[in-house]
């Protein structure tokens, strides 16, 4: 076992619980759960740490129309809306008790996304937590549009950690963290320290029968998100009393270092894009020149996928298929198409106008493989 304190150093902790800990059998709030977990918010609070909790759970509680495990859009949004109520009413009850108020936060991945309503967000949960508030944040699933869930909320608290500069994500699950295989079946090992997101990683994210609902994928896409944030992310079983508590004691989990470090926060926003609008791939010099620093130039660009407008955020992919940074570009996808691997002084001749001698200046650079400062 490994016993890693992390948690006693942080000040400012984002906590997420799914639907499996926060429902019973019969799809009633769990009063024990929230009773165990609400004593080491109180705990957390006491020590002056400032708490944001992510649940899931208004579905589960609000699937009494049909009844069924399957719901279509319009029955799973009418379910949210019935399963919000008693979600928040639940979480309410289990926190006055222990003298902490909460503020309800419903937010959809467009207000991440967008960097006007990204910020506006990020002022109204810094109000909250100066207030001593805990804000408790589900998607709007009832005005969902395109699919009902973020990523099971996994890459909404990964998110949330990143625009609120948060020092840990802890993601409480009904297993103990990321094992090599079938922990039940297949006789799997606890991984108990993740430094990269690397291809091994993926795959054994990928098997997913042992994982519950959401999965292990949406789980590392979250540590992903959270590394690059340079958030520490740890996911652990929320079935044990005191799930806080017992990480604090060094029980078995599964803790993510982050590879970045002190970013700003445009860097923070773009490098947890769920959504970018294109991809650019370089050539070899041109992906040394980024991880040292440097801006993305027309010459070491060698493809660009994608239809994209001037200002929004690209993925840059190296030349064996690695991404290594994101940014906003500074031309249009029909733009770029035409200046592809041409020096910069030749952008003007060709297109009539050359407003960035950059296609995406350093500025506006999120690295994905090195440390910032």
């Amino acid at each position: 076992m490994v016993t890693i304190d992390n948690i006693s150093d942080c000040k400012r902790i984002v906590i997420k619980v799914g639907s499996s800990l926060v429902t019973d059998n019969s799809n009633n709030i769990d009063k024990k759960f929230l009773d165990s977990i609400s004593n080491d918010i109180q705990n957390l609070h006491n020590q002056n740490k400032e708490v944001i909790l992510v649940s899931s759970g208004a579905i589960a509680l609000g699937n009494t129309i049909k009844n069924k495990e399957k719901l279509s859009l319009s029955e799973s949004q009418a379910a949210s809306s019935i399963g919000q109520i008693k979600l928040i009413n639940g979480w309410e009850k289990a926190l006055k008790s222990k003298g902490i108020e909460i503020a309800q936060i419903l937010i959809t991945a467009e207000d991440t996304e967008n960097r006007r309503r990204y910020l506006n967000a990020r002022a109204t949960f810094e109000e909250l937590l100066k207030n001593k508030y805990i804000p408790i944040i589900n998607e709007n699933d009832t005005v969902a549009t395109s699919e009902i869930r973020y990523g099971d909320n996994d890459r909404l608290a990964a998110r949330v950690a990143g625009m609120l500069s948060a020092d840990c994500l802890i993601l409480l699950s009904n297993i103990s963290g990321l094992y090599t295989k079938d922990p039940k079946n297949e006789n799997g090992k606890l991984i108990t320290e993740i430094k990269e997101i690397n291809k091994d990683i993926i795959s054994m994210a990928g098997k997913e029968s042992y994982q519950g609902s959401g999965g292990m994928v949406t789980k590392i896409e979250a540590a992903k998100i959270s590394m690059s944030s340079g958030c520490n992310m740890v996911i652990a079983s929320g079935k044990n009393d005191n799930p806080i508590l017992s990480i604090k004691r060094g029980q078995n989990c599964s803790w993510f270092y982050p590879n970045q470090i002190s970013k700003n926060s445009l860097k923070i926003w773009l490098s947890g894009q769920l959504k970018p609008s294109g991809k650019v791939y370089t050539d070899e010099g041109a992906s040394s020149a980024l991880l040292g620093g440097k801006s993305l130039l027309a010459a070491g660009v060698v493809k660009v996928v994608g239809n994209f407008d001037k200002g929004d955020t690209l993925v840059i992919y190296d030349n064996y298929d690695n991404e290594i940074a994101r940014g906003l570009s500074n031309y249009n996808s029909l733009d770029l198409e035409k200046i592809i691997g041409k020096k910069s002084e030749e952008i003007e001749n060709i297109l009539g106008y050359a407003d960035k001698l950059e296609i995406i200046h350093r500025n506006n650079l999120s690295y994905s493989g090195k440390k910032e400062v």
